[in-house]
């Protein structure tokens, strides 16, 4: 009669020793790859490069360059929304290379590895 339950020749130590293995290397990456991204800049401009703005991978506003032709006195709420526009496309972009690099490593399984425990 066959025996229900368990794992195929009794090798579960093993294969609970390569995934804490297999775990560490990817946090191991993960980490590698935070600080790689925290030292990286990325930029965004709008209006036609009236306003450019850099962010860093630590979620810093590191840069904001207006053009001449956007600072108009009667029109600050055209420069208030162009910042904005620049600063959130530049997370955006940050944001998006930054989740595409973890997913690369935990090979889309999400967040810290998506684990059902």
């Amino acid at each position: 009669m066959a025996k229900r339950g368990g794992f195929p020749g009794g090798a579960m130590p093993g294969n609970m020793n390569n995934l804490m293995k297999q775990a560490q290397r990817m946090q191991k990456q993960m980490e590698e790859k935070t600080k790689e991204i925290e030292e990286k800049e990325w930029e965004a401009s709008v209006g036609g490069g009236a306003v450019t703005v850099k962010v860093s991978g630590k979620k810093e506003i590191t840069s904001v360059t207006l053009s001449k032709d956007v600072v108009d006195p009667d029109d600050i709420e055209m420069l208030q929304d162009l910042i904005m526009a620049a600063v959130n496309e530049a997370f955006r972009k940050m944001e998006d290379e930054s989740q595409a690099a973890m997913s690369s490593i935990t090979g889309g399984l999400g967040g810290l590895g998506g684990f059902p425990f």
